[in-house]
C-alpha cells in the first residue's frame, strides 16, 4: 500500500530502492505517528471535516494500534511503503471508509516532520534524565576523591598539580553545559509543524493551534514553507546536541584508557569489566571505554553528514531527507547506551593513590615557586626567569605546602555550584507540559 498510489504499478526495483530502509526505521517513529494522528482527527472533527462518530472510531482504532506498538506487536507489512501507510491500512481494515478520512488536511511531508519532532522531543527527555543521573555520580566521585593527587598534563607533559576531584568534577560541569545544548535543541524542536502539508498549507479550514495544544508543543511553526524547510535542519540541531554529549563522554573514555595504561597506572578497572587477549594472558583491556570512544566519535560525525545532505537543497521537500534517518534515528539509542554503561561502570573505577613526591612530577610545582616569588614582590616575568634558571642549572626544589583557594581550583571545587547549575537548567525544559498533554490525548 502506498498513500500516493494512482493505480499504476511501479517498477519493482525502483520501488525497493526508493523505499530504502524506511520499513525498518519507521518502526522507531510508529508511536509518534499514531499520537500525531490522534491529535489530527480530534482537530478534524472540531472543524466539522469529519463527524463525531468517525472521530471516536478513529481514535479508538488508533489507540489499539498504539497498544500494538507498545507491546512490540506492530510491524510494517510486506508491500507497505512506510509507517504512515501501515497505520492508514490498519485503520481501513478496522473501520472501512472511515479509515480513509485520516489523511485529510495533511501530507506525508508534514506527517513525517511531526513524527520526527515528537520522536526527538521524547528522546531528549530520556537523554537529559540519564545525563543528570550520571553527572550526579560524577559529583559524588569528585567529592570522594577531592584530595587524591593527579598530575595535570599539557602536550602530554606533566604540567601542574591536579586532583581526581577536579578531574571528575570537570566532566560533571561539561555535562551541565551539554544540558544547555540539549535545551536549545529541545526548544527548537518543540514547535508544531503539522498543518503545513507539503509545505504550502491546505485550503481546508484546519486549526493548527489546536493540534499544537493537544500535542503539548510550546508553539507552532507558523510559516508553512518554514515548517517544511525545517526538515533536515531539525535533525541537524538535534544531532549537534547529541554530539555535544558524545564529546564529553568520548574525552572521559579517552582519559580512562590512558590512565589505565601501566605507563600511567593512575586507575584500575575491576576485572569483571575488562576483556582479555586470545594470546596474551596478562591483558585486561578497557574495551568498554574504547567502544564508547568509537561510538561517540561516530555520533560526532552525524551533524557533518546531515549538513552535507541538506546543504544547498532548494526550498521544499526532497527525497534526500530520507537518507538522514539511517544514521540519525539510531543515534539516540546509541548515546543512551553509552551514558548508561558509563553510569554503571565509572563509579566502580579503582582510584590509585599517586605519590606527588615522585621524581617524575617534581617540576609540576615550578609554578608554585614562581608564585611564591610574586608574593614576595617580584614581577611575574622576573620570577618566571629565576625559576627557569634554577631548573636549567639543577638548583630547583619544588615548593611545599601549596594552597589553592580560588573558585574551581583543586582546593575549592565548587561542586555545590555545579549541582545548582544542573538543577536550574533541568527546570527550564518543563518536560511535564508535553507529558501531561500526551497523557490527556490518549485517555479513552
Amino acid at each position: 500500500m502506498k498513500l500516493w498510489d494512482k493505480g499504476i504499478t511501479p517498477d519493482e526495483m525502483v520501488q525497493d530502492f526508493t523505499a530504502g530502509k524506511d520499513r525498518s526505521l519507521d518502526i522507531l517513529l510508529a508511536k509518534y505517528d499514531v499520537l500525531g494522528s490522534i491529535a489530527h482527527v480530534i482537530m478534524l472533527q472540531s472543524v466539522k471535516i469529519i463527524s463525531e462518530g468517525d472521530c471516536h472510531a478513529l481514535k479508538t482504532g488508533l489507540l489499539k494500534i498504539l497498544k500494538q506498538i507498545e507491546s512490540g506487536q506492530f510491524v510494517i507489512s510486506e508491500g507497505v511503503e512506510d509507517v504512515h501507510s501501515e497505520v492508514e491500512k490498519r485503520l481501513t481494515e478496522m473501520l472501512g471508509e472511515a479509515g480513509k478520512m485520516i489523511h485529510a488536511g495533511r501530507s506525508r511531508n508534514d506527517q513525517v516532520l511531526l513524527d520526527i519532532h515528537l520522536f526527538i522531543r521524547d528522546k531528549i527527555c530520556g537523554i537529559v534524565t540519564e545525563v543528570v543521573s550520571f553527572s550526579d555520580k560524577m559529583l559524588e566521585l569528585s567529592d570522594k576523591y577531592s584530595d587524591y593527587f593527579l598530575p595535570g598534563y599539557t602536550h602530554f607533559q606533566a604540567a601542574m598539580p591536579s586532583s581526581f576531584g577536579l578531574w571528575f568534577g570537570s566532566f560533571a560541569e561539561s555535562l551541565a553545559d551539554d544540558i544547555l545544548v540539549l535545551f536549545s535543541a529541545y526548544r527548537i524542536i518543540n514547535q508544531n509543524p503539522l498543518g503545513s502539508a507539503a509545505g504550502y498549507g491546505t485550503s481546508l479550514p484546519i486549526d493548527r493551534q489546536m493540534t499544537t495544544m493537544l500535542l503539548g508543543f510550546d508553539d507552532l511553526r507558523y510559516n508553512s514553507m518554514h515548517a517544511m524547510i525545517s526538515r533536515g535542519k531539525a535533525e541537524l540541531v538535534a544531532s549537534q546536541a547529541l554530539a555535544s554529549v558524545a564529546t564529553t563522554l568520548g574525552k572521559l573514555s579517552a582519559d580512562i584508557c590512558l590512565y589505565m595504561s601501566p605507563n600511567f597506572g593512575f586507575i584500575d578497572l575491576p576485572e569483571k569489566y575488562t576483556t582479555g587477549s586470545s594470546i596474551m594472558p596478562h591483558k585486561k583491556n578497557p574495551d568498554i571505554f574504547e567502544i564508547i570512544r568509537g561510538q561517540c566519535s561516530a555520533i560526532q560525525s552525524i551533524p557533518n553528514s546531515i549538513n552535507l545532505i541538506i546543504n544547498n537543497l532548494p526550498s521544499g521537500y526532497h527525497r534526500d531527507f530520507q537518507v538522514i534517518k539511517e544514521n540519525f534515528l539510531p543515534a539516540f539509542e546509541d548515546i543512551l547506551s553509552c551514558i548508561r554503561i558509563m553510569s554503571h561502570v565509572v563509579p566502580e573505577l579503582i582510584i590509585n593513590r599517586i605519590d606527588s613526591n615522585d621524581e617524575r612530577y617534581k617540576y609540576i610545582f615550578s609554578v608554585e615557586n614562581v608564585n611564591r616569588l610574586v608574593e614576595e614582590g617580584k614581577p611575574f616575568r622576573e620570577a618566571y626567569r629565576i625559576v627557569a634558571k634554577e631548573i636549567r642549572n639543577g638548583n630547583y626544589k619544588p615548593a611545599e605546602g601549596t594552597q589553592y583557594t580560588h573558585e574551581g581550583s583543586i582546593g575549592n571545587l565548587c561542586n555545590d555550584k555545579i549541582e545548582t547549575k544542573i538543577k536550574v537548567r533541568i527546570k527550564m525544559f518543563q518536560f511535564q507540559v508535553a507529558s501531561e498533554a500526551i497523557n490527556k490525548l490518549i485517555k479513552d
